[in-house]
């Protein structure tokens, strides 16, 4: 009787330790589908770690009063080893680590985002966040998930979901115990909602100035100025100025939402970059005189052919150029080149010789709205989105946009295919 209950006690403990197996390989084909893993691959691991249990030699009786499993210290090792191989699989960062908060495992991904962990070493001795602490220590004495929002800054800013659960049903106190604390990367997400709110928040801004002129001079006609026809004509001239302000800014906003919509999209016609710049440059002339500069061409003799979209190319460099002539009109002379040769890319390079950008400037140029001279822009007609839209287009057609500035002695926009 008491063989029999022996048996059954080691029974129910090989089962036990069974199922906890069999939940942390659904623990990670889950975690690996999450992340963007196949999902047959995922259902994969689940039946490796499976069959490898299933085909587990059983508990013998040897003889009456002995009990035995063909388990040894190694098949530990081997199970740990299968465990680290699986989440090896995982991009997202993952650390198994023990009743004590020592590391048991650690994949590449953890060690690329946190450094790497000893084998053995506290948890603490890589991350020091006291949130992360707290929540390991919480769910090692409850045995319960949790997760916070956790934030990195160095060496870049990353913001990530940590979630801790243990492995498995093991009981209260138990010292073997493990427990997955995984990370989810949710910056690019906080990045969107940053943008969105900054977005909104300027865009209701740039319209709501137009519109408090629109309201105050359409109030002073109506009012003061009603029997003044001079007055009437020149507020009048202002409505028109603000209204086509907002006509310039809401046709801006949809531009970059058609962008937006085909980012993905790279167009597939060549585009002879050279008659496309003399057609830039005979279409913004008039404003060129207007403002007295002259814009000088150096083009190859032959072709630079480039994949793209030409109404979006030629939309690219009317911006570039007419920026060049409205802010660096004070050097008279805009200067656009191409070079290209064998195996070598596309470049188009606008210059002017006007005052220059501070070099604190130069990496928030692209961002929408941003101005390094909110009067100077308004006072140009400028809606603070005209190199957004050419970073979009450009992204679209797989180049890059190089800027370089020195203050006093011009700036060179460079458009690299």
């Amino acid at each position: 009787m008491e063989e029999d209950l022996s048996f059954q006690k080691r029974l129910i403990g090989r089962l036990r330790h069974d199922w906890t197996l069999l939940l942390l390989a659904a623990l990670i084909a889950l975690l690996a589908v999450v992340e963007g893993a196949n999902a047959l691959a995922a259902i994969g691991l689940w039946i490796i770690f499976g069959t490898a249990i299933l085909a587990r030699p059983p508990l013998t009786v040897d003889a009456p009063g002995s009990v035995k499993t063909h388990a040894t210290p190694e098949d530990g090792a081997s199970m740990v080893s299968a465990l680290a191989a699986g989440f090896a699989a995982l991009d997202a960062p993952v650390l198994v680590i023990g009743s004590d908060a020592s590391i048991v495992i650690q994949n590449a991904a953890a060690e690329k985002a946190f450094g790497s962990f000893p084998v053995g070493a506290h948890l603490s001795s890589k991350l020091r966040s006291p949130g992360i602490l707290d929540m390991v220590n919480e769910t090692i004495a409850t045995r319960r998930p949790n997760q916070i929002e956790h934030a990195e800054r160095l060496p870049s800013e990353r913001v990530y979901i940590a979630r801790i659960a243990p492995v498995g049903a093991a009981s209260d106190g138990a010292s073997d115990a493990l427990f997955v604390l995984s990370f989810r990367d949710i910056s690019e997400l906080r990045l969107i909602d940053r943008m969105r709110s900054d977005f909104v928040a300027n865009a209701s801004h740039e319209l709501r100035t137009p519109l408090a002129s629109l309201r105050g001079f359409i109030e002073t006609i109506q009012g003061p100025a009603r029997a003044d026809p001079k007055a009437q004509e020149r507020f009048l001239g202002i409505m028109l100025d603000q209204a086509t302000r907002m006509s310039r800014l809401v046709d801006d906003l949809l531009s970059l939402s058609r962008l937006e919509l085909k980012s993905h999209i790279a167009p597939d016609q060549l585009v002879d970059i050279v008659p496309l710049l003399g057609h830039v440059r005979d279409s913004l002339m008039p404003l060129a005189q207007e403002v007295g500069v002259d814009i000088k061409l150096h083009l190859p003799a032959g072709k630079a052919e480039v994949l793209g979209d030409r109404d979006e190319l030629v939309q690219v460099f009317e911006n570039l150029v007419e920026n060049a002539c409205k802010y660096g009109q004070d050097g008279k002379v805009v200067d656009v080149s191409v070079t290209n040769g064998p195996g070598a890319p596309v470049e188009v390079t606008i210059s002017d010789r006007g005052p220059g950008i501070d070099a604190e400037h130069v990496p928030r140029l692209t961002e929408r709205f941003y101005r390094v001279s909110v009067a100077d822009s308004r006072s140009k007609k400028g809606t603070g989105l005209g190199l957004a839209i050419v970073k979009h287009i450009l992204t679209r057609h797989r180049a890059r946009l190089i800027v370089k500035s020195e203050v006093g002695k011009g700036t060179d926009f460079t458009v690299r295919f």
